[in-house]
């Protein structure tokens, strides 16, 4: 059994995510989606509403655990027993940054390997980021995030603005 590990921020979770995810799954017997807590960022969600967010939108997708962690990546995968790291990327300005992160795990841990997908070509522009931008001015999020969260995206921009 191999599992893998998809780590992120997920501050929301987009569909590019969830392209990354529902693909991962298909590839590996167990899939942690996990949010690194950072103390570096400062996330419009907390980590338990996203993971509560995580947990509606891949509820159907029977190997993936929602989970949490914090410090060293190899360390946690340790933990979870995970062999592969799954980068998902969207442009090459992402590979420059994973990359380096990749050779780093491999430095600290060679057991572990990085596997790098890239999202599908409809979600190649999408981030958090612009979602929550969007989000802000009122726009749409068909197309960008699942149905099922729209609502707690908006509501959360909304109050972050107060």
């Amino acid at each position: 059994m191999i599992t893998a590990i998809i780590p992120g921020s997920f501050d929301p979770v987009t569909y590019g995510h969830l392209d990354v995810i529902k693909r991962t799954s298909k590839i590996f017997d167990k899939v942690y989606v996990s949010i690194l807590k950072n103390g570096h960022k400062s996330p419009l969600f907390t980590v338990e509403e996203r993971m509560e967010l995580l947990r509606r939108v891949t509820k159907d997708i029977p190997n993936v655990v929602v989970d949490s962690f914090s410090g060293l990546l190899v360390n946690y995968a340790k933990q979870v027993n995970a062999r592969v790291i799954v980068k998902g990327l969207r442009a090459v300005s992402d590979f420059e940054y994973e990359f380096q992160m990749a050779l780093t795990n491999t430095k600290l841990d060679p057991d572990i390997e990085t596997f790098f997908m890239t999202t599908s070509s409809q979600y190649s522009f999408l981030s958090s980021s612009i979602v929550k931008e969007v989000a802000a001015f009122g726009g749409s999020l068909v197309g960008l995030v699942p149905e099922e969260i729209m609502d707690d995206i908006y509501k959360k921009v909304q109050s972050s603005k107060k």
